[in-house]
């Protein structure tokens, strides 16, 4: 599912605001329609941006891309949480940047193995850490 209009430099807070709450509302209810039924009970879903915001806002209201983001995992198989460390809002990187604190690659290695019962690294091409949220 691709929503689009993330890509907010100017007024983000409004924008974002609703963007949010429509993937909230969207999510919610595939959930609930699916939870009942064999799939849906194996059913896990990951939620990601292809690109991070910046820390500091740019004076119109928003902010620029950046490099860190956070990625959702649902699912009745996920064992909820915060994997990795909140990241610094003052120890950034020389671009400014949030620097990450989860290689993605992991979270794509935990659903590859957790989730679809593979070999992560035929898929990724090398060996990344197992997160244990599936």
């Amino acid at each position: 599912v691709t929503q689009g209009g993330y890509d907010t430099h100017a007024g983000e807070l409004t924008i974002q605001s609703g963007l949010l709450s429509q993937l909230d509302s969207a999510v919610t209810t595939f959930m609930s329609s699916i939870s009942s039924t064999p799939r849906g009970r194996n059913t896990t879903v990951v939620i990601y941006s292809e690109f991070g915001r910046r820390v500091q806002g740019n004076g119109s209201g928003g902010s620029d891309h950046g490099t860190a983001n956070n990625v959702y995992v649902l699912g009745p198989q996920v064992h909820g949480g915060l994997y990795g460390d909140y990241p610094s809002l003052t120890r950034l990187d020389d671009n400014g940047d949030l620097i990450h604190t989860v290689d993605f690659r992991s979270v794509y290695a935990t659903v590859i193995e957790g989730v679809l019962e593979a070999e992560s690294k035929p898929v990724l091409g090398h060996s990344y850490a197992n997160l244990g949220f599936v």
